[in-house]
């Protein structure tokens, strides 16, 4: 091969974009309750957990290296049963910038109290189609899912569709493996609920909700805030008509989560009349957040 060629080939690869990873994520495995035992387990775990989320190429959808998602995924040890065995929390948060601005929004942000897994010191944690190896690849790769479903969904109508399937296929098949936290019926606060829910046809609107709310109200902020403001608190009704639908409880939770304090501080810029109402219906859905929604009275 001359000269010549090389350097055109040269010049082409660093003009294409380059294809990277979906996820930007940040991992930590808190231990500090775990006594007496051998710490080098966590760093491993840690280390592997890093590679899994971040290395794995979850999608055929093209990804800049900036356009990455910013996450978070904290696993907090509660006890170790065994050597290779823990019970732990697990709390995942992510995020996305909003159009024309330095604002970040939450997308995510969840603490999962039922997460028993089993690792081994130094193993590597690998995704196989169709195949789970361990609750501990399960729940990671069901959550990452979760991310990309929501972050696509934001951006436009059903866009995380493909996701959502993908977190339910590994939700089946970890209700077949017997594994902790993903039974559909007898907790309402489930993964299994939590993915049957998502794609409940009777809640489908939260999903047109969530649209709105991002792309026709946060994204357009910057260039008419009154309009934007009022697109987002426009579409909180359809949350109380949630309600006495079944498997709702789980996606008002996540969206309280995420958005509450936000939803406060946007309302921050209304009329008292409108904060009133606001807090009225806010209040009605979420009886037990009041703590959080004071501000709306002043």
């Amino acid at each position: 091969m001359n000269s010549l060629i090389k350097i055109l080939i040269f010049c082409l690869a660093v003009t294409m974009p380059l294809q990277a990873q979906e996820l930007n994520a940040r991992i930590s495995v808190n231990s500090e309750r775990i006594q007496g035992t051998n710490r080098n387990i966590f760093t491993t775990m840690e280390r592997a957990l890093t590679q899994f989320i971040n290395s794995t190429k979850w999608s055929a959808a093209p990804f800049s290296t900036n356009e990455r998602i910013d996450c978070s995924f904290s696993v907090i040890i509660l006890e170790q049963p065994a050597d290779n065995t823990f019970r732990a929390e697990l709390l995942v948060q992510s995020s996305r910038p909003v159009y024309n601005s330095s604002y970040i929004t939450n997308t995510l942000n969840y603490r999962d109290t039922k997460f028993d897994f089993e690792y081994t010191e130094n193993a590597t944690i690998q995704m196989q189609q169709n195949t789970l190896n361990s609750n501990l690849e399960a729940v990671i790769a069901f959550y990452v899912n979760l991310i990309l479903a929501l972050d696509f969904d934001s951006f436009s109508p059903a866009g995380g569709s493909v996701f959502f399937r993908q977190a339910q296929q590994i939700a089946t098949m970890a209700q077949s493996a017997g594994w902790n936290g993903w039974s559909a019926f007898d907790d309402s606060k489930s993964r299994g609920s939590m993915i049957t829910a998502c794609l409940d046809e009777s809640l489908k609107n939260y999903r047109e909700l969530w649209y709105t709310y991002h792309r026709k109200g946060l994204d357009e902020m910057a260039a008419n805030p009154d309009r934007a403001r009022m697109t987002v608190l426009s579409v909180l009704p359809a949350l109380k008509e949630m309600r006495p639908i079944r498997f709702s409880e789980i996606l008002l939770q996540l969206f309280a989560d995420a958005k509450l304090d936000e939803l406060v501080s946007i309302a921050g810029k209304t009329t008292a009349d409108e904060k009133k109402e606001l807090y009225d219906l806010l209040r009605g859905i979420y009886p037990t957040m009041s703590s959080q929604l004071e501000p709306l009275k002043k």
